[in-house]
């Protein structure tokens, strides 16, 4: 009854009132079902009707069914082969296999029937006009169909702009991009988490996120902050950031490890460290299996990881008091490892601490019984399997037990091992940022301060801030000063004279506290006790005397049997001392503060120097015939001795124990690897001969190396440099015989001379005078 419209261009929605193309069309707020694969007999044939002429499209017209007038939707057959999986056949309906609802609906009313032109199947498909469709929401569905026909749940939908089900990110893998990008639900563009969405409302195109980050692997540097926020304790952000850029500081083997070695599961760990099969778990609700192998880093020993996991299960087994296992993992799993005998040894003592040694001996390893008998004189063995308590166990073995932190250390040795790809190590941001402000400073040769630079700004150091200028000049002494040294706790500093007297200052107001008189000869060393309340001096011809700083009074004094003492030492318990002589039958000696001799070392050189490094694990001693002497100051047993060809005067230890400095009598300072006695460094510049000369250590982290000379002058190099940074003047004449930098204030060290004087050198400022004194280095 109505003239055929005209349809707009393929896949064009057209308004059937106006017959004009929308653009949008907004949503039916009525309804929010989605869309279903249109099946073919769903398709109107538009060609036919009931009398063979063409449809009527006019939404004004009343429609049978009932059905709203809505907007016309026509598909554009794609070009091409049709692909397999978007292939479908044609069904019969529930009228008839040819007719649509609307030509069945209306052939019935007027008793006819429908119309079927086409003799084959290529006929009957081609040419077709799609049915009414309307959009509700973002989605097309029928409008002859509701909406709870097709809301399958599960089922994707692919009718163009049709919702896809939420798709989940596949698990995160070290080396891999998780989540790059995921498509979008249109299947155009993919969808960016940074706060953009496909496209954006005004038609301007999504900012694609960049590959990498200022030249660094985006990843690398996401994991790292991911790690860094969860060490702040920002865990909320952490798993915020996780889940935006889509990638885990983790992957699941790791984390099962992690969470393994943290509880105790040593089967678990070692099962995910070698890739096996992993341990059964009852808990239905239990971490899902990884499956991935952990990549070990470049060298590293499965078998030592293993050892490792293995010694600290048996130590809890110990600890546990659970002999029985613990003597089956000591014999059937540490001891096939064949790693290290000697620790193995130490393993199998251990046992005694929690019982009868007596008693276990059958049940270990022959390599270790033998072992046992072996070392059955030894104290120290005697006294691991003597102890009878866990606390002992923990004691001997240097260990605090499963409820301390030895697995939490384990791990951290553990990671070590396992490569930085896939475990990150730990605190990586801090320890980055700590080599980036340590290479500002580097280069910084005036860096003297303890604080740690800004991260805000880069980092540079003033001159004016140095210890170069003469702030004080103190006069007290008759006679040359031939050493100085301040106290520990930098609040006393002592001074010793060939006048044969000790004066000791207050730090920093420098007034005298006390003088020590009662000296035979002239002082040549002297050295604080720990606790800063003792002194022990070594004169020139006399005696080593012992005093007592609070009161003044000797508590001792050493005689020299006609040998010179030339120098001291203290243990670090405070309660025995160290004596160089020129004897050769007592050249290195220690003594307790009762005047007792504890034990004498031999080898017939006479000594010139020696000192304890602050750990208490050496004593060094440099001799005048050209040797350095190293001892293991607890066993007294020789580790190594280093012939140099040219004569020592003196040695100073740093405060970290690790490097010893040595002067020499050919205008040279060496320094030395403590540990292997390699040669560092060669300072040269100053002058020296003939005198004994006491250099230092000082400043911010003993970076500084300072140096009085025979020409009256200081020398300071830094510790990198071989060259000297800063030539100092100011003492009158004669040599400069020590010099002492304060031990907690770096913009402050002293020197003595023989002009009698002892000068404070700080940073420019304000002098203070004290008699008659003058101004050391312009700036």
């Amino acid at each position: 009854p109505h003239a055929p419209r005209t349809l707009g261009a393929p896949h064009e929605l057209v308004d059937l009132e106006s017959d004009t193309p929308l653009d949008h069309v907004a949503p039916d707020p009525a309804s929010n079902t989605s869309s279903v694969p249109q099946h073919p007999s769903q398709v109107v044939d538009a060609s036919a009707t009931a009398d063979g002429a063409p449809s009527s499209l006019d939404s004004t017209s009343p429609d049978p069914l009932g059905r709203s007038p809505g907007l016309l939707h026509r598909p554009e057959r794609p070009s091409g082969p049709r692909s397999p999986a978007r292939r479908r056949r044609r069904r019969p309906s529930r009228g008839s296999s040819a007719e649509s609802p609307s030509t069945s609906s209306e052939g019935r009313a007027k008793g006819q029937q429908p119309a079927v032109e086409s003799t084959s199947p290529r006929q009957r498909r081609a040419p077709r006009r799609p049915r009414k469709r309307r959009r509700v929401g973002s989605i097309m569905r029928l409008e002859d169909r509701s909406s709870s026909a097709y809301a399958t749940p599960g089922i994707p939908h692919s009718n163009t702009s049709s919702r896809s089900p939420r798709r989940k990110a596949p698990p995160s893998h070290p080396g891999s991009s998780r989540a790059r990008s995921l498509a979008s639900q249109n299947g155009s563009s993919p969808v960016y988490r940074n706060g953009s969405t496909n496209g954006s409302a005004n038609g301007v195109a999504a900012r694609p996120t960049p590959p990498d980050y200022f030249g660094h692997d985006r990843e690398e540097v996401i994991r790292i902050l991911i790690q860094t926020l969860h060490d702040l304790g920002c865990r909320s952000a952490a798993g915020a950031l996780s889940r935006e850029s889509g990638y885990d500081l983790e992957s699941p083997t790791i984390a099962a490890f992690r969470h393994a070695v943290l509880q105790g599961e040593w089967a678990e760990a070692e099962a995910l460290l070698s890739g096996g099969p992993r341990a059964e778990v009852d808990d239905a609700s239990a971490r899902p299996s990884p499956r991935s192998e952990i990549v070990l880093a470049e060298g590293a020993d499965p078998k030592e990881m293993l050892f490792s996991i293995r010694q600290q299960k048996y130590l809890e087994l110990l600890e546990q008091r659970d002999l029985g296992t613990a003597l089956m993992v000591l014999r059937q799993e540490l001891t096939p490892l064949h790693q290290d005998i000697a620790r193995l040894h130490a393993l199998s003592r251990w046992v005694g601490c929690i019982h009868n040694p007596s008693d276990i001996l059958p049940f270990l390893p022959r390599v270790v019984v033998n072992d046992v008998y072996k070392s059955s004189a030894d104290p120290r063995v005697n006294s691991l399997m003597m102890c009878q308590s866990a606390e002992d166990l923990q004691s001997q073995a240097d260990w605090d037990g499963a409820g301390g932190s030895s697995r939490h250390d384990l791990l951290s040795e553990l990671s070590k091992s396992i490569s930085p790809s896939v475990m990150i190590p730990e605190r990586r941001l801090a320890m980055l940022l700590h080599q980036v402000k340590q290479t500002q400073i580097a280069p910084c040769l005036y860096h003297n301060t303890t604080a740690s630079p800004s991260l805000y700004c880069d980092h540079r150091c003033d001159r004016s801030q140095f210890p170069l200028q003469t702030s004080l000049e103190l006069d007290h002494h008759r006679d040359e000063i031939w050493t100085l040294k301040f106290s520990h706790d930098g609040t006393r500093l002592a001074t010793g004279s060939r006048d044969r007297t000790i004066i000791v200052y207050d730090v920093p107001s420098f007034d005298i506290v006390q003088q020590l008189t009662d000296h035979e000869d002239g002082i040549v060393h002297l050295v604080w006790s720990p606790d800063d309340t003792k002194i022990l001096t070594c004169t020139h011809g006399g005696p080593a005397v012992l005093w007592d700083v609070v009161t003044g009074k000797q508590m001792l004094s050493l005689p020299n049997h006609g040998h010179q003492f030339t120098a001291g030492a203290w243990a670090p318990d405070g309660q025995s001392f160290i004596t160089g002589s020129t004897d050769r039958l007592m050249q290195l000696c220690q003594w307790n503060l009762a005047g007792t001799r504890l034990h004498a070392w031999s080898g017939h050189f006479r000594v010139r120097d020696c000192s304890i490094s602050p750990d208490g694990r050496r004593l060094v001693a440099v001799s005048q015939e050209r040797r350095i002497h190293v001892y293991d100051f607890r066993t007294r047993a020789e580790e190594y001795s280093v012939a140099v060809k040219v004569e020592l005067t003196c040695v100073s230890i740093s405060q970290d124990s690790r490097y010893m400095l040595v002067n020499t009598v050919q205008n040279e300072i060496q320094l030395l690897d403590l540990e292997t006695a390699e040669l560092l460094r060669r300072f040269s510049g100053q002058q020296q001969g003939t005198c004994i000369i006491r250099s230092a250590f000082g400043g911010a982290h003993e970076n500084f190396v300072v140096s009085g000379s025979e020409n009256n002058r200081i020398y300071i190099w830094h510790r990198e440099h071989e060259q000297p940074l800063e030539t100092l003047e100011g003492h009158r004449g004669g040599c400069v015989n020590s010099v002492a930098w304060h031990p907690h204030n770096p913009g402050m060290f002293a020197s003595a001379g023989d002009d009698m004087r002892v000068r404070i050198w700080t940073p420019a400022q304000t002098r203070r005078k004290q008699g008659d004194s003058t101004n050391g280095y312009h700036l």
